[in-house]
């Protein structure tokens, strides 16, 4: 089956980018290196990022990818800030608990993984994840090589969650 999600890190920095790339990865919210987000794939997001394939690297992830990154890295959206999801009183007290339903972290997983009929509220409310660099880094020679060839950036399928494990 195709994959419905998909988890976009951006791997370029921000110099040289041609304005159009520019302009979806701030729709996708990648304003920085080694920012991560989620993106349901449907046409005009598949076609989004094929424009932006040479700075980012996605791939569908799996459950326990989605659990480590929130449980790790999650930060919610609350009146303009940027709250640690640290206890599930956080998502309580959000618009997600009290609208949509999704009381804990449990619950923001799942909506994600199924990529729910709140989906969008849910990964709205996500704050983009900041990662770190990957342990062992990138390979150099071949960083800006699209995956297929050898390189970091593109489709990379189930490594992605590989990728992920590094940069936590």
């Amino acid at each position: 089956p195709e994959p419905k999600l998909m988890l976009v890190i951006r791997i370029r920095g921000i110099i040289g980018v041609s304005p159009k790339a520019k302009k979806v990865m701030q729709l996708f919210r990648l304003r920085q290196i080694h920012n991560a987000t989620f993106v349901k794939l449907n046409e005009a997001t598949r076609r989004m990022l094929r424009l932006i394939e040479p700075y980012v690297t996605y791939g569908p992830p799996t459950r326990a990818t989605i659990e480590k990154l929130i449980y790790k890295r999650g930060f919610i959206k609350l009146n303009n800030q940027r709250i640690p999801l640290a206890t599930n009183e956080v998502l309580q007290d959000s618009p997600l608990g009290k609208e949509f339903g999704i009381r804990c972290t449990a619950d923001l997983v799942h909506e994600l993984v199924t990529v729910g009929p709140n989906f969008k509220q849910a990964n709205n409310a996500l704050w983009p994840f900041k990662l770190g660099n990957p342990t062992d880094g990138f390979s150099t020679k071949t960083k800006l090589l699209h995956f297929m060839e050898g390189g970091e950036t593109g489709d990379r399928g189930e490594e992605i969650n590989k990728l992920v494990k590094r940069m936590l």
